[in-house]
């Protein structure tokens, strides 16, 4: 399925529903500081059908049913199977845990799953599994893997970026190359919950970063997604422009083989265009309210009393995200504002402005600011 250029002012591209926050991991990262109950208030399997069916009628094509851990819910298989009959391109996001089984990945399968996603954030069991929290995550995760490609799972792989991953991205790289995968979303850090404490990253080292996933992509056939880290997407222009091998035409946001939409293998592919915090996204939370996304936790309604697509279009916090002429500082000087725009969440994290330009981007001249976190 080829996904029509949708217009971001009407239809997010992708809406992501945090299932629940229970989670028998202990992950140092963890937006949710997700804990090993479900909270009382969750969406019930009603309600959740409802979302989805909005979300359809919406004209959005990739629903993600993310948590906490969404095996947590008895009714997951159920709502897969809703959302895929209802033309909705679904994808989870299982934690490492025991619940995370070879029968559970083929219910998964079976009930219309388009593809898996795993967190990988280092290329060594010990430092995974201290990060992860619980002993055994990266074995499991790998396991997963095997079973994903033994029901002909589409399989992604997640990995976070943050100042204690960053010096393993290069073998990261190396590692995801040879799991047979159909995408590779790379999730630059947002500290908050209990990512807050973790060590952020300079400006210029993003840029050297970006090196290696540009690098990356140019040698593999499945996609590369980077996330909360927009500024790579002018990295990739600029690289693009200067290089008369993989040249761009002027003025394209991502060179030819990062403008799929198809992943290979039938996977969920690349957005037509890049998405931002309530630009081409929305998240909803366990308990119905709507964020611009995960990592910008400014509810603009809740599912159980406003139309999700009333909160997607009229909101004033989703408007505004949508106007890159409101950006402030350099973000709104750039001319890249429209195609980049910076991280809404993370300038939300350490300015408490939305609007506020990236610290984490070099244009910004953010570097002091961000090694104040490492």
């Amino acid at each position: 399925m080829t996904v029509p250029r949708l217009d971001y002012d009407r239809t997010p591209f992708l809406i992501i529903w945090e299932t629940t926050q229970a989670c028998d991991l202990q992950c140092r990262h963890c937006r949710a500081s997700a804990r090993p109950e479900r909270h009382a208030g969750e969406l019930t399997t009603e309600e959740a059908e409802d979302l989805l069916r909005q979300a359809a009628d919406m004209g959005t094509p990739v629903f993600v049913l993310s948590g906490g851990d969404p095996l947590k819910r008895g009714d997951l298989s159920r709502l897969i199977r809703f959302g895929a009959d209802i033309g909705l391109r679904m994808a989870t996001i299982p934690a490492a845990t025991p619940l995370l089984t070879e029968d559970a990945v083929k219910n998964l399968k079976a009930s219309g799953l388009s593809q898996m996603a795993l967190s990988l954030d280092f290329p060594d069991a010990d430092l995974h599994d201290r990060f992860r929290g619980v002993p055994g995550a990266f074995d499991r995760t790998m396991q997963a893997v095997d079973w994903a490609h033994t029901q002909d799972l589409p399989l992604q792989i997640n990995t976070t970026v943050c100042g204690k991953s960053a010096p393993y991205l290069e073998e990261m790289a190396a590692l995801v190359k040879g799991l047979g995968i159909v995408f590779w979303e790379v999730f630059f850090l947002v500290p908050m919950g209990r990512g807050a404490s973790l060590g952020g990253l300079a400006a210029r080292q993003c840029e050297d970063l970006f090196g290696i996933l540009y690098r990356t992509q140019r040698e593999v056939d499945f996609l590369v997604k980077v996330t909360e880290a927009p500024h790579y997407r002018r990295y990739v222009t600029q690289e693009s422009r200067r290089s008369a091998a993989d040249a761009a035409p002027l003025g394209s946001v991502l060179p030819p083989r990062l403008a799929r939409t198809e992943a290979p293998g039938g996977g969920i592919g690349l957005a037509p265009r890049g998405v931002n915090s309530g630009n081409g996204i929305l998240f909803v939370s366990h308990t119905g309210e709507v964020f611009p996304s995960g990592f910008l936790p400014i509810a603009a309604g809740n599912v159980r009393r406003d139309a999700l697509a009333s909160i997607y279009r009229d909101s004033d916090i989703f408007r505004r995200l949508r106007r890159p002429h409101e950006l402030e500082g350099a973000c709104g000087r750039c001319e890249f504002s429209t195609t980049c725009g910076g991280s809404r969440a993370r300038a939300f994290a350490l300015t408490g402005n939305p609007l506020a330009s990236d610290p984490w981007c070099v244009r910004v001249g953010g570097e002091q600011h961000a090694a104040a976190l490492v």
